[in-house]
């Protein structure tokens, strides 16, 4: 017989978190949960959730890929003319999630977002491998198409375009950056008692809280 939806659940008991454990900002804390888990994790652990919100204030979630952070903010790269795109052009609030199983670790992250430079834009884009660059030209992101079979038309039709040069960088891609008011840590505890920190910028300056689980 087959677990009912109600009662799959786990226990976690690998780790904590308390305060002397938390520096007084949260990049620092971010980095070091980062780094552990692009070690430990199975899957990419850059991947992330990312909520919008667009213009009737319907929330959208999806998962992207992080491809950058520092103190500034935390950095991904999309169609400027996609769904999200035009939803952050609208709205510029959104968050995202971390979700590290491995490690029972989740960061929570909300802020505004921004686009980044040109250059960091470009810098980026010349990066990828040269099928991805050839993509971010060949599909209409979020647009309906009629078939698969368009979609590799466009693909071979650019692919012809630069066939003697390197794919630039399109105008409608680029990078986002979301500059954080809002970091939360949480560690999964037995019993569900779980560490939840929370920073919030006030006026400038990180304050760490403790939430209740």
């Amino acid at each position: 017989m087959k677990p009912s939806i109600a009662d799959l659940r786990r226990d976690y008991t690998r780790d904590g978190l308390t305060e002397t454990q938390a520096p007084a900002e949260p990049f620092a804390l971010f980095g070091e949960w980062f780094a552990q888990a692009v070690e430990v994790e199975s899957t990419e652990a850059n991947a992330m959730m990312l909520a919008t919100v667009d213009g009737e204030g319907q929330p959208h979630l999806r998962t992207l890929l992080l491809k950058g952070f520092d103190e500034l903010g935390f950095v991904f790269f999309t169609n400027y003319q996609s769904a999200k795109g035009q939803q952050l052009a609208s709205s510029p609030a959104a968050a995202m999630t971390f979700w590290w199983h491995d490690l029972e670790r989740q960061v929570r992250i909300e802020g505004q977002v921004e686009q980044t430079s040109a250059e960091e834009s470009d810098a980026y884009f010349h990066s990828r491998p040269a099928g991805s660059r050839l993509g971010a030209w060949a599909s209409p992101q979020s647009q309906v198409i009629d078939s698969r079979e368009v979609l590799e038309q466009r693909l071979e039709a650019v692919q012809a375009q630069y066939a003697d040069a390197a794919a630039p960088r399109p105008p409608h891609w680029g990078g986002y950056r979301l500059v954080p008011t809002l970091i939360e840590f949480w560690q999964g505890r037995p019993s569900r008692l779980h560490d939840r920190l929370c920073y919030r910028l006030v006026e400038g300056n990180w304050v760490r809280e403790r939430l209740a689980p």
